[in-house]
């Protein structure tokens, strides 16, 4: 019998990944739909009023849950922290979208790209975890490989390229902050920073509004149920499976981004962004597999929305 509970057991944990990963990759192309569809909608509208009527749909599509989870809103741990997370994840969730109205949709994922790599260096400087220097090593080839992409030169280093590697920075920021408050209900995380988006959004679109017809408006409101969507396919995949198995997938939104930029926007990747984002996501696999095989995996969390 201790040998069939064996085999039971093995096979359910295999199921049991094989759905993490099939979860993360849906996640992360629902993430890369809400992306070009917001790179869409900025083309018309502000970014204020892209962040506030996305926000709409997604605060009211979790409407039900807030509610039943209504008293964990009482009872938040380390309120400071809370409300920087929320500033941090506001401010990369603006510096996205910004910078996506201006540059390639791969242009801008590919610094987002960097984001574990931040996180690794950031990881061993404010949380003091160890940081071997095969780690530090990956750390600095990844950062290599965002200086290629970023193609430095006084004619090629603009403001929504250094916004975009402002808001990776941001967005790697968010997931330390998040990682010391994992402890907190998954609701509240995904509430407050729809909140954040909400109020910066309203703020912005006072300076400036366009009223949507019928067919933009169903673009907002699919973008948050996009984000909502995506959200939860990529809580449920790190539950599912260790995350060294399926946090690897997110690199594929880098796939996303040049399908959607070449059949919605007509846009080619310039080689140099395409060696850039090869690197990174080479230094960033290494990470993942190096903290595989040291056992120091720590609990990740998903995409900004």
């Amino acid at each position: 019998m201790g040998m069939f509970a064996t085999i039971s057991t093995a096979a359910d944990n295999r199921a049991a990944r094989i759905a993490g990963i099939g979860l993360m990759l849906a996640g992360i192309a629902m993430f890369s739909c809400g992306d070009a569809i917001g790179k869409y909608l900025v083309t018309t509208y502000s970014v204020g009023q892209l962040m506030f009527l996305r926000a709409i749909a997604a605060l009211t599509l979790l409407a039900p849950m807030i509610w039943r989870h209504r008293g964990d809103f009482l009872r938040l741990d380390r309120p400071g922290l809370q409300v920087l997370r929320v500033i941090l994840s506001t401010l990369e969730v603006a510096a996205f979208f910004w910078a996506a109205g201006y540059l390639p949709l791969a242009d801008v994922i590919t610094y987002y790209l960097a984001c574990p790599i931040f996180v690794t260096a950031g990881s061993a400087i404010f949380l003091r975890e160890s940081v071997g220097w095969r780690r530090w090593t990956a750390v600095g080839v990844g950062f290599l490989g965002v200086i290629i992409a970023l193609k430095p030169s006084a004619q090629m280093v603009t403001w929504p390229a250094l916004i975009a590697l402002g808001g990776s920075l941001s967005f790697a920021a968010l997931m330390l902050i998040t990682r010391s408050l994992r402890s907190a209900p998954d609701v509240v995380l995904a509430t407050s920073q729809f909140v954040g988006t909400f109020t910066f959004g309203a703020v912005l679109t006072t300076f400036g509004w366009v009223t949507p017809g019928a067919a933009d408006l169903g673009l907002f409101f699919l973008a948050g149920v996009v984000s909502i969507g995506a959200l939860m396919c990529v809580n449920r995949s790190l539950k599912l499976a260790p995350a060294s198995v399926v946090v690897p997938y997110q690199y594929t939104m880098i796939i996303w981004a040049v399908i959607f930029g070449w059949l919605i926007f007509d846009e080619i990747p310039a080689p140099a962004t395409l060696i850039g984002a090869a690197i990174i996501i080479a230094a960033g696999l290494y990470i993942f597999l190096r903290e595989q095989r040291l056992g120091k995996i720590a609990d990740e969390v998903p995409p900004a929305v």
